[in-house]
């Protein structure tokens, strides 16, 4: 079995972010970069399947040559290679990302010899931007049946089965082989990278490809950070004494 994973290096979603003076970019001075979380969920899958079924794991991403790290990162958990489509550092919208991604999909495959990828897996959606279409995008050009926000993924028989959370139950989809899915956090829970993984990630090879940057489809206009949320903590008293108070705060906000 091949699967390719492709991940996003996107700023550490828990920290605090400046924009720069002009409103058009993030400040990432002081910022720690990591992999979106829906995509560490795709990296586990990947690295699952190929330890099930046997084979071979692709990690990719589009970005700069910083990018690199994230992709070391999915290597150190255990995925085989990893591509890096190199830009400049500047924004890619939904559009460009997914034909530079198809386009190289297309050169690896070619390269290889063996036919197409068994499958493509995608975050959901990227931490930052959250735009939900590239892998969708990326499985139209490639004209490959796909199903997004998927939590549970079964292959066999040259089939894949996957399972989509809805209202009250779930939705299930059978799909034959190649297809492209994007999975939502909950499908598995990501394994960290050991010791040896850094050590042997530090090794392998980061195939470096250029893609050539099409017309923007969006035009950004400007950044602008949401307002921060303020809060409030009331103390109602200590130990058992306050347990009356307790008792009628949750009552008062609908919990009892």
């Amino acid at each position: 079995m091949k699967v390719l994973v492709c991940i996003k290096r996107v700023p550490d979603t828990g920290a605090r972010f400046e924009l720069t003076p002009d409103g058009q970019e993030i400040d990432t001075r002081n910022l720690e970069f990591t992999i979106s979380p829906h995509e560490e969920c795709a990296v586990e899958e990947a690295i699952r399947l190929v330890e099930q079924h046997g084979g071979e794991s692709v990690v990719l991403t589009l970005g700069p040559e910083a990018a690199a790290e994230q992709l070391r990162e999915a290597l150190a958990k255990g995925v085989d290679k990893g591509v890096l489509l190199e830009t400049d550092g500047s924004e890619w919208d939904p559009v460009a990302t997914a034909e530079a991604i198809a386009q190289a999909v297309q050169q690896l495959e070619s390269e290889q010899g063996q036919g197409p990828f068994d499958l493509l897996l995608f975050g959901n959606e990227s931490a930052d931007a959250g735009y939900y279409q590239v892998g969708v995008r990326v499985a139209d050009r490639l004209d490959r049946p796909c199903v997004a926000g998927i939590k549970a993924l079964k292959v066999e028989d040259g089939k894949a089965r996957a399972k989509r959370e809805v209202p009250g139950g779930w939705e299930i989809y059978e799909l034959p082989l190649p297809c492209v899915f994007t999975v939502k956090e909950g499908i598995n829970v990501p394994r960290h990278p050991s010791l040896r993984g850094i050590m042997t990630a530090k090794k392998k090879e980061i195939r470096r490809l250029t893609p050539e940057k099409p017309t923007m489809q969006l035009v950004k206009r400007r950044l602008r950070k949401p307002p921060e949320r303020g809060g409030e903590c009331e103390i109602l008293g200590e130990g058992v004494a306050a347990v009356p108070k307790a008792v009628e705060k949750l009552k008062e906000i609908g919990v009892i």
